[in-house]
């Protein structure tokens, strides 16, 4: 007797041996016809799985959290079935599940045209009306090689040759005259794949490494419905629109070039932006209880090895030599900020310390991650950490929490949510410490009151770490703030504090970041606001237009005291029609414009113009001013 337990607890029983398809026909026929796999005991299994012992078992259907990544895999399969149909001279190679799709590499002498996509998705949507059933079946390794490499797909043999252990049994899924290496699980026939659409091909290194043959990859997006589709091509059209990189030029904010990779040269404007940003978080710090510091930019290398970076992140690390040293160029402003702390003896009534520094650090990121302002090789965090003992911690997380809320929405971001990032497989530390500094970080949040996901295998090398996850104006999900609990820094780079009992102890050190780096923060306000930026974040928050020569000492006039009130105004004196500044400046997203003709210039007016074409008619310059001020 088989005894299967259901998630509401409810158990059934089976003479022999059953499926997990079996188990869902056995509870209702609408299940079984809505069911695309199973879990057993918490493994994700294909409804094929045959259940020979107890077991705990949930049907999966769309409406189940794995669904999307499932039907994501089975897809990828669905396109390297179909591009083997239309070109069959193409070897397959890899096809992972990504972020809101998949993809596939091939390895084929032709490139792939934007028409070979169009006929391989019409392809695809053949064979899900063909309604394939998906079969798994296992062969020993050397009989899956010799299987692999009979069908011309050497790649796919040195894959088993070279990764699979000696003796280990082979997975492969097959549909219709298709068989693909995999461990599955995938849905139980192809009608159950709806939704997809095949999106750009690109170049890949077999193995992702330069020295091998490059291959053609194919992405793809897959989704649950039809509807769930639309939605996202509707994002992607809007997130063009919103395109960093393109407004950043259109708006004259920054660019980047050649000869500086991952390094950003900021344009007025966008210097501007930049320090509305920067002096906004110099008031949270002050406000905060932080004092700014500022830290060299290169240091020996043997503080990098002291602190734990040499043995966990050396490989994203500039290095140079001088007088016969190595130094690094820092990636992190940590182990500056306790080289400050150790510059003097503590005693616990002195803490917390809190340190704050707008400090530019460098990291060796891969050329071909490289994106725009989002992803660079240099840049600047809004980087703090606070010195404390461990009964602080939780008063301190609590704390930055409100800070991190109270910022993003001054920002303009009110969807947020928090997640723990929990110890990874390469750290530092013992499990007991990294237990004590997971579940300081369950306790602040529990007094938070807020809820959280939790990401095992995650965290930095030397903590765990909160995240705030915050979803922009078209629905994407950028990750900012981060609030890290560390024991293990300040021991190795000898921080210490004098306890209530007069013994020397090492203080708990709280990395702490809101915006994270401000390139990649002004990157993602930029697309946030679609370059409409709210006025007292605007590089130019008003501009003032003569209509003819005979208002421009006026124009001028007003532009002047505006900008001696602190505003960032500008005059526009050309000797143009007024309609065609007015659509310039419309296009470069200024929030006001102030026209001026021989009325306002007789009584001290302008004429107001939103950004959005609302007409706010005339006004003194005071009233105006005071509209500022508030907006």
């Amino acid at each position: 007797m088989i005894r299967i337990t259901l998630p509401d607890g409810s158990q059934k029983s089976f003479d022999a041996p059953v499926t997990v398809g079996e188990v869902a026909a056995s509870i209702g026929a609408g299940l079984a016809k809505a069911a695309l796999a199973g879990k057993v005991d918490g493994k994700l299994v294909d409804l094929s799985y045959r259940l020979a012992r107890d077991a705990r078992v949930e049907i999966v259907t769309e409406k189940s959290p794995e669904a999307l990544d499932l039907l994501r895999h089975s897809t990828a399969h669905l396109l390297a079935q179909a591009t083997q149909r239309l070109f069959p001279d193409t070897q397959v190679t890899i096809g992972p599940v990504i972020e809101n799709g998949f993809y596939y590499d091939f390895a084929r002498k032709t490139p792939f045209t934007p028409e070979d996509l169009e006929k391989i998705e019409a392809e695809m949507r053949k064979i899900v009306a063909e309604a394939l059933p998906v079969e798994r079946r296992v062969m020993a390794k050397d009989e899956a090689i010799r299987f692999f490499r009979d069908k011309g797909e050497t790649y796919k043999a040195e894959i088993i040759d070279e990764i699979i252990p000696p003796g280990e049994e082979i997975s492969l899924y097959g549909q219709g005259e298709w068989v693909d290496l995999c461990r599955g699980p995938h849905v139980p026939n192809t009608s159950k794949l709806r939704a997809f659409k095949l999106m750009k091909v690109a170049g890949a290194y077999w193995r992702g490494d330069a020295n091998n043959e490059m291959l053609q990859r194919v992405y793809g997006t897959a989704w649950l419905n039809e509807k769930d589709l639309k939605a996202y091509l509707t994002q992607l059209e809007e997130a063009e629109k919103r395109d960093h990189r393109k407004l950043g030029k259109q708006l004259d904010l920054f660019h980047v070039q050649e000869e500086g990779p991952g390094l950003v040269f900021w344009h007025p404007k966008g210097w501007s932006i930049w320090q509305v940003v920067e002096q906004y978080m110099r008031g949270v710090y002050r406000d905060s209880g932080y004092q700014e510091v500022r830290c060299p930019q290169v240091l020996d290398v043997s503080l990098w090895q002291r602190s734990g970076h040499w043995d966990n992140y050396k490989e994203n690390m500039f290095f140079t030599e001088s007088e016969k040293r190595t130094y690094a160029l820092k990636p992190m402003n940590c182990p500056g900020h306790v080289q400050i702390y150790n510059h003097g003896l503590h005693s616990y009534r002195d803490l917390p310390i809190r340190y704050g520094e707008f400090g530019a650090c460098h990291r060796n990121e891969p050329s071909g991650a490289l994106h725009g302002i989002l992803r660079v090789r240099g840049f600047t965090q809004d980087d703090g950490h606070i010195f404390c003992t461990e009964d602080q911690i939780e008063a301190e997380v609590t704390a930055f929490h409100g800070q991190a809320l109270k910022v993003y929405a001054d920002f303009g971001f009110r969807d947020i949510r928090i997640k723990i990032a929990l110890r990874p497989e390469k750290r530092l530390g013992s499990d007991a410490v990294w237990d004590k500094a997971e579940n300081a970080l369950r306790a602040a949040l529990r007094r938070c009151g807020v809820d959280w996901e939790e990401l095992p295998g995650e965290g930095a090398f030397y903590g765990p770490k909160i995240e705030y996850h915050l979803n922009d104006a078209i629905g994407r999900t950028w990750q900012l703030g981060t609030m890290q609990v560390d024991f293990m820094m300040p021991e190795r780079l000898g921080a210490e504090y004098v306890d209530e009992h007069s013994q020397r102890r090492h203080p708990v050190m709280l990395h702490r970041a809101i915006v994270g780096s401000m390139e990649r923060f002004i990157g993602i306000l930029i697309e946030h606001h679609a370059g409409a930026f709210p006025v007292w974040l605007a590089p130019v928050q008003a501009v003032v237009l003569n209509i003819t020569d005979a208002q421009a000492g006026y124009a001028d006039h007003v532009a002047q005291a505006l900008v001696k009130q602190g505003f960032r105004v500008q005059a526009d004196l050309r000797n143009e029609k007024i309609g065609y500044k007015i659509r310039e400046h419309t296009l470069q997203k200024v929030p006001y414009l102030l026209v001026v003709g021989d009325r306002e210039k007789e009584h001290g007016l302008v004429a107001v113009r939103a950004r959005s074409g609302e007409d706010l008619g005339q006004m003194p310059v005071a009233d105006f001013v005071e509209r500022l001020r508030t907006h």
